[in-house]
């Protein structure tokens, strides 16, 4: 039995004292708040259960989705759909951007004329380059100029390196299907407080310190310090920042943030029935609209929406630049054998829920059975 110690009380950390414990080992996780998940916790505003951003379940893997839907039984969804708003035509279309849409815009002719002459992504170097030889610069313009400009608060997309999730699977759809995600399944749970209960039956049997965060670090040797007494572990999983773990030795990773605005409507509804949220690729300073009652299917007279603006205030989304991967990674090569480091902060990338289980089976593999 491996005495190991989980840093951070998210998705990732839940999940990996899950998987650790199912297999024998002893477990502590510290949390330096007083709850668990994270920004995929289930909280109330006027009677609404929301979530920090959307936070549905995404994963191409069966054996990701059995495990969830086991252990936090889940609704399906078919359809699910996204919109941008495209101030310049004064309509929403879908995204990814659909062919047969383009028949629609008022400047199709010239849209068709650049897609003809586009050459592939394949040789793309940046962000910018990828969508100009997808969809040419028009398209670019009304979908994807502004949008990732406000997104990480940057003077040009060229600066982009990392950009494979961008296109949500492919950047020109065709066909009859317009949901956003045709080949991955996607849902919520069914549960009326969404994650919280997985959160508290991943953590059984593991021993969780609320209030309670790492004063220092000695990687090398397993060691960490909290409340002021040095402790060995056998494993650490890491949650954190990577530079965290190692004081910062090459310097801080860059991380963009949210800020999340709560607006309740007099109304039943607000969006389409197979909407969930709304893109704006305009000079508006918000990026997304949530309403949330479409993933909770919370019955109300009214419903609520969640405004998302940009903002340094805290850390969602590690930046797509080659500069600060490679700087990451430095960090990560830094790790010793029986530490890891995982979830959308640990591995700063940019993970959905369905990833970091990917990362827990993964995680269980290499740590094997006490």
């Amino acid at each position: 039995m491996a005495k190991v110690l989980v840093l951070g009380g998210g998705t990732a950390g839940c999940a990996a004292s899950h998987f650790l414990t199912d297999l024998g080992h002893q477990v502590t996780l510290i949390e330096r708040s007083k709850v668990l998940g994270g920004s995929c916790r289930t909280y109330y505003w006027g009677g609404h259960p929301y979530t920090l951003g959307p936070r549905h379940f995404l994963t191409k893997q069966e054996k990701v989705w059995n495990y969830f839907d086991t252990h936090c039984p889940m609704t399906r969804y078919e359809g699910h759909e996204f919109f941008t708003y495209v101030e310049r035509d004064q309509a929403f279309y879908h995204f990814p951007i659909h062919r047969d849409e383009v028949d629609e815009m008022p400047d199709a002719d010239k849209i068709r004329a650049e897609l003809g002459a586009c050459k592939g992504p394949e040789q793309a170097n940046n962000l910018e380059e990828y969508w100009l030889e997808s969809v040419g610069p028009t398209l670019y313009d009304k979908f994807i100029r502004q949008y990732s400009k406000k997104m990480w608060q940057i003077e040009s997309n060229s600066e982009i390196t990392d950009f494979g999730f961008t296109p949500k699977g492919v950047a020109l759809k065709t066909g009859p299907v317009k949901a956003a995600w045709s080949e991955a399944m996607s849902g919520f749970p069914t549960a009326a407080n969404g994650y919280d209960d997985y959160f508290d039956l991943a953590v059984e049997g593991t021993d969780v310190h609320f209030g309670t965060t790492a004063e220092e670090f000695d990687i090398p040797n397993r060691r960490v310090m909290i409340d002021g007494e040095w402790t060995e572990w056998d494993i650490i999983v890491s949650t954190l920042s990577p530079e965290i773990l190692f004081d910062s030795c090459y310097g801080e990773l860059r991380w963009m943030g949210r800020d999340f605005f709560k607006l309740v409507l007099p109304v039943k509804e607000a969006l389409p029935e197979h909407v969930f949220f709304l893109y704006y690729a305009n000079d508006e300073p918000f990026t997304r609209i949530v309403e949330y009652k479409k993933f909770y299917k919370y019955d109300s007279p009214t419903t609520l929406l969640g405004i998302e603006i940009p903002s340094f205030r805290n850390k969602l989304y590690p930046f797509p630049m080659k500069k600060d991967q490679d700087l990451a990674q430095k960090y990560l090569d830094l790790l010793p054998e029986n530490v890891y480091s995982i979830g959308r902060m640990g591995s700063y990338r940019y993970l959905d829920m369905g990833n970091i289980i990917e990362q827990c089976f993964d995680l269980a593999e290499k740590v094997g059975k006490a």
